[in-house]
């Protein structure tokens, strides 16, 4: 059921367009997923340790038939172990210097480039600190969903938004349970972040990732491209999308 994304070789034009987002971000996320066979040898060769980790549950919102996904917007909001709730509203792709001005500059409001074998996305988030208990009401339909969404993220949701479809329209995607694990392995001298996720028909995703600013992005790829390969990680596997992947298997269970 996991959504999938060969990764094939950015062309020239790509890899310009690519340096153009980096260059208008905030910051450069750097992600790789790990095929589950290889999942094993990933967390001994690079030395995680579960129990360090942080369980995590994350719902996304959207209407049976996915009309958020389809232009773009991703509405989402998460529970953190011994942390405060937090929500996000998404916006991507887009393109920074085309974004308003009183959107880029807001101090909830960033935009950052993931890059992944063979692609990229730049994405737009207006984020949002609830408090604990917040979203597990409005999963039990106990809260309205607007209310975890600042007056901020909001607008930008209704912006974007296919016309008629409201917060309170959507429905709850999940939720998604997964570890998140953040440390500096041995030999590497920047954070790594490890995030398996596990879906209800026992599928994972184990996603690693770390991130930069954009002025050392491609440095900082190519040291963790070798460091990872170094260490037996499969970097050639196919690449699978955690929010796609959670999208597409809650609205195919509600269909």
């Amino acid at each position: 059921m996991a959504a999938t994304e060969v990764a094939p070789n950015l062309s020239d034009e790509q890899l310009r367009e690519m340096l153009g987002l980096i260059q208008g971000a905030d910051s450069v996320e750097l992600k790789l997923t790990v095929p589950d066979e290889d999942r094993r040898s990933t967390v001994m060769g690079l030395g995680m340790d579960p129990l360090d980790a942080q369980i995590r549950q994350v719902v996304f919102f959207d209407t049976p038939e996915l009309a958020l996904e389809g232009v773009g917007v991703v509405v989402r909001a998460r529970r953190s172990q011994g942390r405060s709730d937090d929500s996000v509203v998404k916006l991507r792709p887009v393109v920074p210097h085309e974004l308003p001005d009183e959107v880029r500059a807001a101090k909830t409001f960033g935009v950052e480039v993931d890059a992944m074998p063979g692609g990229y996305v730049c994405s737009g988030s207006y984020k949002g600190e609830l408090k604990a208990g917040r979203v597990k009401e409005a999963m039990a339909g106990e809260r309205p969903v607007r209310e975890l969404f600042s007056k901020e993220q909001r607008a930008f949701y209704e912006a974007h938004a296919p016309d008629g479809i409201g917060l309170d329209d959507l429905t709850a995607l999940g939720p998604v349970n997964l570890l998140k694990l953040k440390y500096s392995p041995e030999g590497y001298d920047r954070k790594l972040v490890a995030e398996l996720w596990m879906y209800p028909d026992g599928s994972r995703i184990l996603e690693l990732s770390t991130k930069c600013r954009p002025e050392e992005a491609f440095q900082v790829a190519a040291e963790t491209r070798a460091y990872l390969g170094g260490r037996g990680v499969n970097l050639s596997g196919e690449q699978q999308t955690k929010t796609r992947t959670a999208l597409e298997y809650f609205a195919e269970e509600l269909r």
